[in-house]
């Protein structure tokens, strides 16, 4: 048995995943996310004997300033495709505390509504220190969804400023939801992720705020103009909507159907699928890399000194970064002492 009596058989994942068992679901995905070692093999045989039952739903990623309504947007949407007979994934990546590492808000209080539908799973995740705000096994999460029997899978992303490029490498459709009326100052760090976005979306396009919307979707259609999309295939519509009076919500599925139908058509989704699985393969080789430098004990013993030698001019950060990088043994990286 593994720590905290977690079952150690791969099968009882496996099965239990396939089978679309709830339960077992959360505990693949909490063992998935856990950082004890002891869990690290069992994770990667389970994800790896899955895979075959992974690829056909449909991945889309949503960001946003916060306050911008992600997720009311998402449970108004996660609503109407349980209603159209989907079965929803949402794998929420919640704001993480400096302090304990712990998630702030929790995604079922948010959606309410959805959290009780039969044909939808939301799975809040503290983000970490992971870029993006994704949280570090969000891809493989994902997988199990999948191959748990859920056809959409949307990735919330925190949206706080740091690059949304994490969570655009791992979905099918990168939706951007904008505020109107919220100044240029208050969402200036969401302009680079245009670059990135399949569509945007101007969101509380209700009430008096209609006519703002307005204005602020031909001033991102203007801006979109001027960027070049990320694909030849496809180019990135505005649109408004309310989750509060559900407008624009059905418009914006059948722009990410028409997406992946034209993605589909071209065999841009194969080939962008493909790559997203060798990056995500490199992101966990540096990720790998940097967990055994830092993990080994005589790195650890020796980082101090050699860090005081760098910032006093007595050794050049070449020659420091060559010894700690030698110093690993042959567990580590396969190098041997430095004499």
């Amino acid at each position: 048995m593994l720590t905290n009596r977690m079952p150690d058989d791969p099968q009882y994942y496996i099965k239990g995943v396939l089978e679309g068992n709830r339960r077992i679901l959360a505990k693949t995905i909490t063992l998935i996310e856990s950082s004890h070692p002891s869990h690290y093999d069992l994770a990667g045989t389970i994800v790896d004997q899955i895979l075959p039952n992974t690829g056909k739903a449909v991945r889309l990623g949503v960001t946003g300033v916060p306050g911008v309504g992600k997720s009311r947007f998402i449970e108004s949407l996660g609503i109407m495709l349980v209603d159209k007979g989907h079965r929803l994934a949402v794998l929420a990546v919640d704001p993480s505390s400096r302090r304990s590492g712990g998630s702030i808000m929790a995604d079922k209080m948010r959606m309410e509504k959805l959290s009780i539908e039969p044909n939808a799973f939301i799975r809040p995740s503290p983000s970490g220190t992971t870029l993006g705000g994704v949280a570090r096994k969000t891809r493989e999460a994902m997988l199990v969804c999948e191959a748990a029997g859920f056809d959409v899978i949307i990735v919330e992303t925190v949206g706080v400023g740091q690059s949304e490029t994490e969570v655009s490498s791992m979905v099918d459709f990168f939706l951007v939801l904008m505020l109107a009326g919220a100044g240029d100052e208050y969402q200036g760090i969401k302009k680079g992720v245009l670059e990135i976005a399949d569509a945007v979306a101007i969101t509380k396009a209700d009430g008096g705020n209609i006519e703002n919307a307005g204005k602020a979707r031909r001033e991102y259609e203007s801006a979109l103009h001027i960027i070049a999309p990320p694909s030849q295939t496809w180019s990135p519509p505005v649109v408004v909507c309310s989750a509060l009076e559900m407008k624009g919500i059905n418009e914006i599925w059948d722009i990410v159907i028409d997406h992946r139908n034209k993605m589909t058509e071209s065999g841009e989704l194969e080939k962008n699928r493909k790559k997203q699985m060798v990056n995500w393969m490199w992101a966990l080789i540096k990720e790998g890399l940097k967990e055994r430098f830092f993990g080994n004990p005589d790195v650890k013993r020796l980082l101090p000194k050699m860090i005081r030698d760098v910032e006093n001019g007595i050794k050049a950060p070449t020659v420091a970064c060559a010894e700690l990088l030698f110093f690993l043994d042959n567990k580590s990286f396969g190098y041997k002492k430095h004499a």
